[in-house]
């Protein structure tokens, strides 16, 4: 045997007995890293069954994707969700499910990656510099609307506007308080009957200032998106909210005040939408010269490795 062959651990070709026989056998036996590998393919296809098989599940096929299954397996994995409950809310966008997390109850809200609004998307992050350079894939932006969804809460929650509380953000799907009882979810405005309409206006009416204060238009307020939780008012959707910087953030904080006043009026209350904009225009003082350069604001954007990058 030549010092080559003694030094790679080849045998003696003489003393083969096949074709390949000449090389000592080689080890294919599992490492660890293999074992642990196998073992979460195992529990992923397991958990992506049962979310299929589930009767809440059947029909929502459509939004249950890979991508989502990945996500919510690993808000799983990261101890976020232990257990899903039924349907919230369906809608164009996405779906709000309730889940166990720990013996706290969540909403689980699950954006479509095709959502059918998608053009509807690009109009509030377009403009808004926290997403520039976002691009026009699908799967970008509504990964981006999630992470300003969450930011949004944060920042909403840090001027004083009860919102849910934001507690994970992965891929297309955000976990967050759930707001309602053992009979179900908090109701909106437009399904309850108010009995004191003016504390409720003098309420909304301090949220919208609150809110331009922290630098934000919520964009698209009305009685859809406030509601009644143990007897406090709280805002929700805020995934269009967009900064003050927003090219169209004056035409949107518009609509809010219209929406807002008209909906009162309508109760009895003595508002108007020029009174209610008035108000914001005089008593807010808008402090947004921070978290206004592209994915500054919390974790709004994920930047991604430079793989994740270089594909875009």
């Amino acid at each position: 045997m030549s010092d080559s062959e003694a030094e790679f651990g080849l045998l003696d070709t003489d003393e083969a007995e096949g074709v390949g026989d000449e090389w000592e056998e080689i080890d294919v036996s599992d490492t660890e890293a293999d074992r642990i590998a196998r073992k979460r393919d195992r529990e992923f296809n397991e958990f992506r069954k049962r979310i299929k098989d589930a009767d809440q599940f059947k029909v929502e096929a459509s939004v249950f994707d890979d991508a989502t299954y990945g996500a919510l397996y690993k808000l799983v994995q990261d101890g976020h969700i232990d257990a899903f409950g039924g349907p919230i809310s369906t809608g164009k966008e996405a779906n709000v499910y309730t889940a166990l997390s720990g013996d706290d109850e969540v909403a689980v809200k699950v954006y479509r990656i095709n959502a059918s609004d998608f053009k509807d998307m690009r109009g509030y992050l377009d403009g808004d510099p926290r997403f520039e350079g976002i691009g026009s894939d699908k799967k970008k932006v509504v990964t981006a609307w999630v992470r300003k969804e969450s930011s949004n809460l944060k920042r909403a929650r840090r001027a004083g506007v009860r919102t849910p509380e934001p507690i994970a953000v992965e891929r297309n799907v955000l976990v967050m308080e759930y707001l309602g009882t053992e009979e179900g979810r908090a109701k909106r405005l437009n399904e309850v009957h108010i009995e004191n309409p003016e504390t409720a206006y003098e309420v909304v009416k301090e949220y919208v200032r609150r809110l331009y204060d922290a630098g934000l238009v919520h964009g698209d307020l009305s009685e859809y998106n406030v509601v009644f939780h143990e007897g406090q008012l709280y805002i929700i959707d805020l995934g269009q909210a967009v900064t003050i910087h927003h090219p169209n953030a004056d035409e949107f904080l518009e609509r809010d005040c219209r929406n807002v006043a008209n909906f009162f009026a309508r109760q009895g209350v003595d508002a108007t939408p020029d009174e209610l904009l008035a108000y914001v225009r005089e008593y807010a003082t808008p402090k947004d010269d921070e978290d206004t350069a592209p994915g500054s604001d919390d974790d709004a954007v994920p930047q991604g490795t430079p793989e994740d990058r270089r594909e875009g």
